[in-house]
């Protein structure tokens, strides 16, 4: 008896040290890491190493006093826990949770718990919870719960048989969810389409998938996923009436679903019975079919397809004249279509009044809101559009009116310029006469007694000279000419050269040398109809300019009119010439 008290003690010490070592291992993982370690195992059927790290979260979450990861905790140990035990945890949440503002929950706590009304045939509980949750998601605007709401409603239309609005909801999740769902929710979208195509006869679509979905990652690494995917191959194959097909595929799925004891090893037996039926095997049928009444008896689990089962199994008795076999499964029947037919009418009533009604209200009122929207974009854009014309408008009246101006100055321009031409003065006259521009803008008259006493009478006399010279001789469109290269060619200095132009020039050297060169090219332009065809840049070059940008300009600033304008208005005037 002692031998066996010693051995006991010393397995449970191991047992204790073994399971220390395993929390040790997981005290430098974070709460995420904990909780993807967690569902992994999970996933995979690993109860036991998923239960150390459930443990180990709620324990580390404690001890940091962190409310929100208690919380977690509590949801983590509620899935391998039974009926009232797993539906405690959830609770417990609530009361962690209560004062935390800006969080999942409380919106996630009922979502969880109709996750467990679902999984334990409550589908009334369970689609109460749901609209909860997505009501408290929508006032706290978490799109990820609002999704996770919409999804599993979206199980319970499917169940009902509105697979066409289930499958609207998964395909836009799994399609528009990558920001929302992990690897295993998109997986699981993905199989829940297969189903409602399936369902709805959309089979190429079905297929698609599935042959999607045996590719991905998760088939391969997690038997769950992939036997899942196997089943539906089988579901594919029955709808085509290839019924050895499916039933190798349902015997397969059949054999790993049942022993872990998940709920798709129910559906599996349901197909692998049809399977037969299509084979006009009615003994294998029959035998898959009451296999299946007998877990559902013990579990009291049930799905609309029972139905079906259930007539069989009457209809064969019948034939076979097994009275006791046929009343019973017509008692077995009636209870399980009365259950059936409770949560039918609970659910068809419901989702329309809770869910359905409530979002068609919403999206209403979201159109509403658009057009608005829509409306005030549309005003604003007419008003933007609008103040454009206007603006366009302006400058096409401002545009015209510089146009009218830069006209009637080019005009008036050329006039001038004629009107010189044809005068018949003296030498004297000629040389003394005002230059063109001067005759728009007068200019201050030459003032003699201006000019600095330290310059004198006969060096002044001898500038003007040079200037006339220089003038006659069209010298002023040299390039580079300056103020210094002209006065060392005339010989004087810029002091006194400069002087004398501002003194009878009226202005500064530029402007001086500026005017000389506006006044030929007026005149010449007038005259020359060849050097009128020449391109801006050749004219500039000829006046002496290093550039057209600058001939533009001072061009431009001189007469208030373009060069441009100017061409084009003598141009005219000569073709009226020619038609008069």
């Amino acid at each position: 008896m002692r031998l066996k008290a010693l051995f006991l003690f010393i397995f449970l010490s191991n047992l204790y040290c073994a399971q220390n070592n395993k929390i040790d291992s997981l005290k430098t993982f974070s709460y995420k890491e904990l909780k993807d370690k967690f569902y992994n195992y999970y996933e995979n059927i690993k109860t036991d190493q998923s239960k150390v790290i459930a443990q180990y979260y709620l324990q580390k979450a404690k001890k940091e006093q962190n409310a929100l990861q208690i919380a977690d905790g509590y949801v983590l140990i509620h899935f391998n826990e039974n009926f009232s035990n797993a539906l405690k945890y959830l609770d417990s949440t609530a009361t962690v949770t209560k004062n935390l503002k800006g969080t999942k929950y409380p919106s996630q706590t009922y979502l969880m718990k109709g996750n467990l009304y679902y999984k334990h045939d409550n589908l009334k509980k369970a689609l109460d919870n749901y609209i909860l949750g997505l009501q408290y998601a929508k006032a706290q605007k978490d799109p990820q719960q609002i999704a996770y709401a919409n999804m599993d409603i979206a199980y319970l239309n499917s169940y009902i048989g509105k697979n066409a609005d289930a499958a609207k909801t998964f395909r836009y999740y799994l399609y528009n969810g990558n920001d929302i769902t992990d690897e295993s929710q998109h997986n699981q979208m993905r199989i829940s389409l297969i189903y409602c195509y399936i369902e709805l006869n959309k089979l190429d679509s079905a297929n698609i998938l599935i042959k999607e979905g045996l590719k991905a990652p998760l088939a391969f690494t997690n038997k769950y996923v992939h036997h899942q995917y196997i089943y539906y191959v089988g579901a594919y194959n029955l709808k085509l009436k290839k019924y050895d097909i499916a039933a190798k595929n349902f015997i397969a799925a059949y054999k790993y679903f049942s022993g872990i004891q998940d709920q798709n090893m129910n559906y599996s037996l349901l197909n692998i019975g049809k399977s037969y039926e299509g084979l006009k095997d009615k003994t294998k049928a029959v035998e898959n079919y009451t296999k299946l009444d007998s877990i559902i008896s013990k579990s009291g689990y049930t799905f609309p397809e029972l139905r079906d089962v259930y007539t069989f199994l009457i209809d064969y008795y019948k034939e076979n004249n097994d009275k006791e076999k046929q009343l019973y499964y017509i008692e077995r029947f009636l209870k399980v279509d009365h259950k059936l037919d409770e949560q039918f009418k609970y659910l068809s009533t419901e989702i329309p009044r809770k869910y359905d009604t409530p979002n068609l209200l919403q999206e209403k009122e979201n159109i509403i809101g658009e057009l608005k929207m829509r409306k005030k974009i549309l005003y604003l854009s007419i008003s933007i559009l609008f103040l454009i014309l206007i603006f366009i408008t302006y400058l096409y009246y401002k545009t015209k009116k510089t146009e009218r101006q830069h006209r009637k100055i080019a005009q008036d321009l050329i006039n001038l310029v004629e009107k010189r031409n044809n005068e018949e003065n003296n030498i004297e006259d000629k040389a003394n006469d005002l230059e063109i521009i001067n005759m728009l803008i007068p200019e201050p008259a030459e003032q003699d007694d201006k000019t600095s006493k330290t310059i004198s009478e006969e060096v002044t006399d001898f500038i003007l000279q040079e200037l006339k010279i220089f003038e006659s001789k069209e010298l002023f469109l040299k390039k580079g000419i300056t103020l210094a290269n002209l006065a060392k060619s005339i010989k004087t200095n810029t002091a006194y050269l400069s002087e004398i132009i501002n003194t009878h020039k009226g202005k500064n050297f530029a402007s001086y040398l500026n005017d000389l060169r506006i006044d030929f090219a007026l005149n010449r332009l007038v005259k020359d109809k060849k050097f009128r065809s020449y391109k801006l840049s050749v004219i500039a070059e000829e006046l002496g300019y290093n550039n057209e940008q600058a001939f533009s300009l001072a061009f431009k600033k001189k007469t208030g009119t373009t060069l441009s304008m100017y061409i084009k208005e003598i141009d005219s005037l000569n073709d009226l010439k020619k038609i008069n």
